[in-house]
C-alpha cells in the first residue's frame, strides 16, 4: 500500500512539473533522456538495463529542467 502511495505522490508532481512546458521542450527532455538510457546500454554491453517501477517514477519527477535559449533583443 505505502509503495502504490509513493508511487501516486511521484506520478503526480511529474505530471504537474510537465503543465507549464511546450511541446518542444517536452519532446527535448524525452529525446535526452532516450540518449542516456542509450549510453547506458552501450557501457553495459550485452546486459539490459532494467528500470523497476520505483526507478521509472524517481526518473520521471526528478529530472532537472533543460536550460532555455537566451533570448537576444536588439534596442
Amino acid at each position: 500500500m505505502l509503495r502504490l502511495a509513493y508511487l501516486t505522490v511521484t506520478n503526480t508532481c511529474a505530471s504537474l512539473r510537465l503543465l507549464p512546458m511546450s511541446d518542444r521542450d517536452k519532446d527535448t527532455e524525452i529525446l535526452a533522456l532516450r540518449h542516456q538510457i542509450t549510453v547506458l546500454e552501450r557501457q553495459l554491453g550485452p546486459d539490459r538495463v532494467k528500470f523497476a517501477p520505483e526507478d521509472r517514477a524517481s526518473l520521471a519527477a526528478v529530472p532537472a529542467p533543460l536550460p532555455r535559449p537566451l533570448s537576444l533583443t536588439q534596442g
